[in-house]
């Protein structure tokens, strides 16, 4: 039976890597971006791939749209809630604003996603939440703390679910955490900081130029957006789905000291779940 999936922030990136390469193995993908006609245009020769409005901090567009799968389907077998951006600053330097911002779609887009999909995925009766983290969802890093802090709540989030949907909806959860990757992403994030004024003349300049200079260093070669599909193709294919996944060697590496006793998450998942709920 043909497999369905709905991918937020699909327009470039993982999220785009993924829609194409689901595409290309005959599931039916609902790509979620603010850019349907460019999409749909770019990629008009690709028949199981459907690029769908969706701006996750607008959840009337995320309910339009599950509205059109529950209608052509009936069910969702997967939701991989993609869509977030960086941000590099320091508390101190970032506005109220900026700071809203991230949050809005990195932590409250998620929250939006799932409360929306979760009566489709319910009536799937076996089904598949991935979120989009980072090794900044494992470990804080120096200027990211705005950024770090919203992956951590993604990380609490979904480690909260998987306690009881796994043996209340028979849904899976399952957190995606790249490190640095070759995509738009941090062209973005530099982009910002150029926009709103650039590394600032601060205390904090010597840091965040040793920063972005060991970053680069470290990153020379970053891994693909393209590799990172082939991560969560592999992942959804898994007989018992880890709560937690590290989507390369580097990354692996640099959560190891948080990840070596538990790798997967799924100990401390059946942990919480005997002694919280008695499962």
């Amino acid at each position: 039976m043909n497999k369905i999936i709905c991918i937020t922030g699909a327009s470039s990136g993982i999220g785009l890597a993924s829609a194409l390469k689901f595409a290309h193995q005959g599931w039916t993908v609902y790509a979620g971006t603010r850019h349907v006609e460019r999409d749909q245009n770019q990629y008009a020769n690709e028949p199981n791939l459907h690029f769908v409005e969706m701006d996750v901090t607008k959840p009337d567009t995320l309910q339009h749209v599950m509205d059109e799968i529950e209608h052509a389907h009936g069910r969702l077998d997967v939701l991989f809630c993609n869509a977030g951006f960086g941000y590099l600053r320091a508390l101190t330097q970032a506005s109220i604003e900026d700071i809203q911002g991230v949050f809005d779609t990195n932590v409250f887009g998620v929250m939006h996603t799932i409360r929306t999909a979760l009566p489709l995925l319910k009536k799937t009766g076996y089904a598949h939440i991935v979120a989009t983290s980072s090794v900044g969802g494992l470990v804080g890093q120096p200027m990211n703390e705005i950024y770090c802090s919203s992956k951590f709540a993604v990380e609490g989030l979904i480690e909260s679910l998987a306690t009881y949907y796994k043996p209340l909806f028979n849904i899976d959860l399952t957190l995606l955490e790249p490190g640095a990757i070759a995509t738009n992403f941090n062209n973005t994030v530099m982009g910002h900081v150029n926009h709103t004024g650039g590394i600032l003349e601060d205390e904090y300049k010597p840091l965040i130029d040793r920063y972005t200079q060991t970053f680069l260093e470290r990153n020379a070669v970053p891994q693909t957006a393209e590799s990172v599909a082939d991560v969560m193709l592999e992942l959804v294919q898994m007989a018992i789905k880890p709560l937690r996944i590290r989507t390369s060697e580097r990354a692996e590496s640099f959560a190891q000291h948080k990840t070596l006793t538990d790798p997967t998450g799924l100990d401390g998942i059946q942990n919480t779940r005997k002694i919280q709920l008695n499962m």
